[in-house]
């Protein structure tokens, strides 16, 4: 596989968040109705995926001790981004207000966070599991558009344009096709890498499932949450099986 199609496939998986900010184009402030759903889904198809995508294959690739450093590792990872975030007030020249805050911070969150996902479509691209590659760059694509929802909703509260809106939410995925690259050279490069590196992104996507995504939809309202991850969590199970992973 070259790098030309691995960079359109993790574009591709951006561009998918913005059109979570479409719903908010069109619904106005009905669509904060979404929120609680969306981040339900988001955390159903990230923790499946996490498991079937990643983990489990990442068992098949080398020992558990370089999996569970990976994980360990990953999961480090996103509690120290989550914590530098957390200590910062962010601000935007000109722009005031708790919505533009808020607009700033889940912006800021899901930048961040965008990286993980990233390494996990490179190096599930890396690896020889036939379907992998496919089956976590659709993952990712379906659990960004309710986090395109989530970007928008403040940011049409704060008076942002739509078009604002919609660049924002892709902007929040900018890093994934960097990391991906990234992580699909080294791990082509290091055959060894491949485990622990399985590991990493599966480590990092549950961290992001229990601190940021779960808590969210949970706080937004537990049963929209709840039918919400049970439908992503069924929809990627039924994907794990259409693909053979």
């Amino acid at each position: 596989m070259d790098y030309l199609t691995l960079v359109l496939a993790a574009s591709g998986t951006a561009l998918a968040t913005g059109v979570g900010a479409i719903p908010v184009f069109l619904l106005g402030s009905r669509a904060e109705r979404l929120r609680s759903g969306m981040w339900g889904f988001a955390a159903g198809t990230m923790g499946v995926a996490s498991v079937v995508g990643l983990l489990l294959p990442a068992f098949n690739e080398g020992s558990d001790t370089a999996v569970w450093s990976g994980v360990v590792a990953g999961a480090a990872f996103v509690l120290a981004t989550q914590l530098l975030l957390k200590n910062r007030e962010p601000r935007v020249a000109g722009l005031r207000g708790r919505d533009v805050r808020s607009s700033v911070l889940v912006f800021a969150v899901l930048f961040v966070h965008s990286a993980p996902e990233g390494l996990a479509i490179g190096t599930a691209y890396a690896s020889h599991t036939g379907g992998l590659g496919l089956f976590v760059i659709l993952a990712i694509a379906l659990q960004n558009v309710p986090e395109g929802t989530s970007v928008a909703i403040p940011m049409a509260q704060a008076g942002f344009s739509a078009r604002q809106q919609f660049w924002a939410a892709v902007g929040t995925s900018a890093p994934q096709p960097v990391a991906a690259v990234a992580a699909f050279a080294l791990v082509d490069a290091v055959a060894g890498l491949l485990p622990f590196s399985f590991g990493f992104a599966a480590g990092a996507m549950f961290a992001l499932v229990a601190i940021e995504l779960a808590p969210r939809a949970l706080v937004a309202g537990w049963r929209g949450a709840l039918a919400g991850a049970t439908a992503g969590a069924a929809l990627m199970l039924a994907l794990s099986a259409l693909l053979g992973v």
